[in-house]
């Protein structure tokens, strides 16, 4: 069985806290190369690794990651207040 393309927002929140790669691979317990990995696409997350790197961020797992692509975050924004 084919696992399917996971989209993210790894590189954006991690950019908007100001945190490197380096930092949140060690906060994730992982190596900083695997959360490039991750933020390019390449690599798809164990369910494990998609939580800890969800509770990093506060943030539940369907804001972080998708099977299709997302929106940028002004469109999310935007089509909250309709």
């Amino acid at each position: 069985m084919d696992s399917r393309k996971l989209y993210n927002r790894i590189a954006l929140l991690r950019r908007e806290r100001s945190m490197s790669r380096k930092k949140l691979a060690e906060k994730i317990g992982v190596n900083f190369q695997t959360v490039g990995y991750l933020e390019r696409e390449e690599y798809n997350p164990s369910l494990d690794l998609a939580f800890r790197v969800s509770e990093i961020f506060g943030l539940p797992l369907e804001y972080i990651f998708s099977t299709s692509p997302m929106k940028p975050m002004s469109q999310e924004l935007f089509d909250l207040k309709k």
